[in-house]
C-alpha cells in the first residue's frame, strides 16, 4: 500500500449500498480512494445509481444475506473481480416497524435477528479466512445510538444491533492477532432512507419529532454523509490501531 493511501488494493464490500445511508457511505469511501463492491438484495436500480456516482472502480452484486450459498457466491465473485476484500461495511437491514416491545410480533422479531444478527455473523464467518490469508481487514458495523439510550418503539432496530455490538467486540479481541479490526458507528436520526420511509407512513408524529430533538445537543437531524465520514475513518489506515470501539454519530443523543 502506498504511504499516502488510506486503503490497500482490493475493495470495500458494502452491504445495504442501495439504501439512503449505505449509498452515501459508499460515495464517501469512493471519494477517499476505496474501490467498492456494492451489495443489494432487491433494489438493483438504486445500487447502480450509487455505483454511477462513485469515482473509483465499483461493481454491484445481488445477494440474499440469509442464504449461505448466496453469501459464499458473493465473496467468491467479489474476490475474482477485485482481488481482495479489505473492508466489510454492514449498512443492511429491513424497514423496521415501530412497536412497543410488549406489542412486537414474534415473526417480526425473528426476522430482524435473522437478517441483522445471523446475516452479519454468517457473512463475517465466511469472510474471515480470506481476511486472515490477506493479512488483515476491517469490519465496520452501522449500529444504533439507541444502544446508549432506549428509543421507544424502536426495539426491532435497536435490539439486533445491540446483539451485534456484543459479539463484534469479541471478534475484535479474537481476530486482532490476524490484523482484523471490528468497530461500529452508532447511528442517530439521519435525514435519509428509512427515516423518510417511516415519516411517510406516519410512524413519527410531531410530538415525537419535538421530544427527540430536545434530546439532541446538536439541534438538527444528521446527514448520511456524516455517517460515511466516520465509517471511512474507521475502515482506513488512519484508524489502524482502533478496534472494538464505537463512534456515536447522533448529535449528542444519549448524553
Amino acid at each position: 500500500m502506498p504511504d499516502n493511501a488510506l486503503f490497500p488494493k482490493g475493495a470495500a464490500l458494502v452491504l445495504g449500498a442501495s439504501g439512503g445511508i449505505g449509498g452515501k457511505v459508499a460515495e464517501v469511501l469512493s471519494r477517499d480512494g476505496a474501490n467498492l463492491a456494492l451489495v443489494y438484495n432487491r433494489k438493483a436500480d438504486a445500487a447502480e445509481a450509487v455505483a454511477a456516482a462513485c469515482t473509483t472502480r465499483t461493481t454491484t452484486h445481488k445477494c440474499d444475506i440469509t442464504d449461505a450459498a448466496s453469501v459464499s457466491a458473493l465473496i467468491d465473485t467479489v474476490i475474482k473481480a477485485h482481488g481482495r476484500i479489505h473492508t466489510l461495511v454492514w449498512a443492511a437491514g429491513p424497514l423496521v416497524e415501530q412497536h412497543l416491545l410488549s406489542e412486537t410480533p414474534m415473526d417480526a422479531w425473528r426476522r430482524a435477528f435473522e437478517v441483522e444478527v445471523h446475516g452479519l455473523f454468517g457473512l463475517v464467518s465466511a469472510l474471515l479466512p480470506h481476511m486472515r490469508e490477506q493479512g488483515g481487514g476491517s469490519i465496520v458495523h452501522l449500529g444504533s445510538a439507541g444502544h446508549l439510550r432506549w428509543p421507544d418503539r424502536d426495539g426491532l432496530s435497536v435490539a439486533p444491533k445491540a446483539a451485534n455490538e456484543s459479539w463484534l467486540k469479541g471478534l475484535a479481541r479474537e481476530e486482532g492477532r490476524h490484523g482484523i479490526r471490528a468497530n461500529s458507528v452508532l447511528v442517530g436520526v439521519i435525514d435519509a432512507g428509512m427515516f423518510h420511509e417511516l415519516m411517510a407512513k406516519g410512524a413519527f408524529p410531531p410530538t415525537w419529532v419535538e421530544e427527540t430533538q430536545k434530546m439532541l445537543s446538536v439541534k438538527r437531524w444528521g446527514q448520511p454523509e456524516e455517517i460515511g465520514y466516520a465509517v471511512s475513518w474507521l475502515a482506513s489506515a488512519r484508524a489502524a490501531y482502533v478496534t472494538g470501539q464505537q463512534i456515536n454519530v447522533s448529535g449528542g443523543f444519549g448524553i
